[in-house]
């Protein structure tokens, strides 16, 4: 059983992001942090090749940023990290880090199952993982909110969706794609021992060369960023009785036009 995690780098929730006057996205010398929805794909990994004996890989697309998130894979207790970058895949669309993605899968070859978070963070979306899936022509299992049985033999699995109109069991022939929600598992914490070994681990990295792919003819493309615009709040502080200070509020709620 082999399970493969694709994870990045992303700016911390609660980092301010600003558009520069280059157009460039910034978000000043806040850390960056392993993308929060990838926590719960690494922790699944780690305990489905566990429960099977197998192996977990974990890859990232994209700078030598990336590579944060691949060491902190590798001292939660992944065996191993590869990161794909190539200058084809710069400003290209999710179709492009599908394509790669997949490339990977085909040369790790032995790949069961890939589990991805809900979503990246930072660009908001999930397509991607779809892609992935579509790319390999495997089965794509998304907002799974628990495991509920893998037959390593039989090479299939059975999982919980959770969907907006409840809960859905499913089952599907292995390998996989799978997408994973909050609350599926308990994100553990990387040991002192984990953090010193992949600290001195060397990623390699694989071009789309390596890969034997190329970058497809981009199907979208982002033409500028801007910043919101800034909101005007006026703060008006209501003092008197309680009963005065709602005769003032309704008042002005009716002055807004919010009533």
């Amino acid at each position: 059983m082999h399970v493969v995690v694709f994870t990045r780098s992303t700016p911390d929730t609660a980092a301010k992001v600003e558009v520069k006057g280059d157009g460039s996205v910034s978000w000043g010398d806040a850390a960056t942090v392993v993308n929060p929805w990838d926590e719960y794909a690494l922790e699944e990994a780690l305990l489905q090749a566990k429960n099977a004996g197998g192996k977990t890989s974990v890859i990232a697309v994209g700078p030598e940023m990336h590579n944060e998130a691949l060491k902190h894979s590798l001292a939660l207790g992944f065996d191993q990290a590869y990161r794909i970058e190539d200058a084809a895949l710069d400003e290209r669309d999710s179709l492009a880090y599908a394509s790669a993605a997949a490339a990977a899968i085909h040369k790790l070859g032995d790949v069961d199952l890939v589990i991805c978070g809900k979503e990246s963070v930072d660009v908001g979306t999930d397509q991607h993982t779809y892609q992935i899936a579509r790319k390999l022509g495997w089965t794509m299992l998304s907002y799974v909110s628990k495991i509920l049985a893998v037959d390593y033999g039989a090479k299939t699995i059975k999982v919980e969706r959770m969907l907006e109109q409840g809960k859905q069991i499913v089952s599907s022939k292995l390998p996989a794609v799978i997408s994973v929600m909050k609350g599926i598992n308990e994100p553990r914490y990387p040991s002192f021992m984990g953090i010193r070994k992949a600290s001195k681990a060397v990623i390699p990295v694989w071009s789309l060369a390596d890969l034997g792919a190329s970058a497809p003819a981009a199907r979208s493309k982002v033409l500028a960023y801007k910043n919101l615009p800034i909101r005007e709040v006026q703060t008006m502080m209501i003092t008197g009785t309680p009963e005065e200070q709602a005769a003032v509020l309704v008042e002005q709620l009716l002055k807004e036009k919010v009533l």
